[in-house]
């Protein structure tokens, strides 16, 4: 249920900033076609910026509308929130629920197994864990991941650390049930070949079906076009992070006719000299 390509859904919003249902169903339109599951109210959702009330009415109605496993974001730095967006994305119908590891406390890998498995313990769907280093100044180590893989419904994480010896590590240690996703678009085929099992990706809110054939490539055994298509798509990992994610990909969603909105402050919109940049990468894979 949680392996293949999985978006990191934006949050659209209205000129006025409230969310956008209407434009959140009809980017779920233009995916669910490609993709394997999707995740609302992620670091790619401006979870940041929503508050709880937004955050889980978000989930809900992705849950209502999807034609695909919905995965919740839940995550927080205090682990009573933690508990509170766990189960309250639970109650919404989420299939799962991703916690991004806990941000700013910096704890250390006794602190981020009890955090973890206290949430475990109060909720029953499956728990994604996503390591995030570059945001969270926390890293979970493949012995902490370890760990985490004999809890009873933590049945994988999301790797965003950008390093494939710790992402090796994790595979190599922890049972083959436990999924490990890439957190990074850029990695999704070396991961793969590591014995990864798909991606939560950014660039799929985009390109969902060049990343899905990216993808079945790669599983069909076919690894010289899955690397074909990783260089195909390279030039648009790179645009996508040009600025602050989800800033470049809300304007690429808004250049394509989806639903995205300005990102809410402290993010800002894409300048005009990055747009130019990411307007010809669209154009030159024909999304645009």
């Amino acid at each position: 249920m949680f392996e293949g390509v999985i978006p990191a859904l934006v949050t659209p919003f209205k000129e006025n900033f409230e969310v956008d249902y209407e434009g959140i169903a009809k980017n779920l339109d233009f995916l669910e076609k490609h993709v394997d599951a999707v995740v609302p109210a992620g670091t790619t959702g401006e979870a940041a910026t929503l508050s709880y009330e937004e955050h889980i009415e978000v989930v809900r109605y992705v849950a209502e509308v999807s034609n695909v496993p919905v995965i919740g974001g839940a995550g927080s730095n205090s682990t009573k929130e933690a508990i509170f967006l766990a189960k309250e994305v639970e109650k919404a119908g989420a299939n799962a629920a991703m916690l991004v590891t806990p941000y700013y406390n910096k704890p250390n890998p006794e602190g981020l197994y009890e955090h973890y498995k206290t949430v475990a313990s109060e909720v029953s769907i499956p728990i994604i864990v996503y390591n995030v280093p570059s945001r969270t100044a926390c890293n979970i180590t493949p012995e902490v991941a370890e760990k985490l893989s004999q809890i009873e419904n933590i049945i994988g994480i999301k790797e965003a650390s950008g390093n494939l010896k710790q992402i090796a590590e994790i595979i190599r240690r922890t049972p083959d049930d436990f999924v490990l996703l890439s957190g990074d678009d850029f990695l999704t085929l070396p991961v793969l070949l590591l014995g990864g099992k798909g991606v939560i990706s950014v660039a799929a809110n985009v390109a969902p079906q060049l990343m899905k054939e990216m993808y079945l490539a790669f599983k069909n055994g076919d690894v010289a076009k899955a690397r074909e298509l990783h260089y195909k798509l390279m030039p648009l990992f790179s645009a996508l992070f040009i600025d602050t994610n989800p800033i470049p990909v809300k304007k690429a969603m808004e250049l394509m006719g989806l639903a995205a909105g300005k990102p809410r402050l402290p993010l800002v919109e894409l300048n005009e000299e990055k747009t130019a940049k990411l307007k010809d990468v669209l154009v030159s894979l024909g999304l645009l």
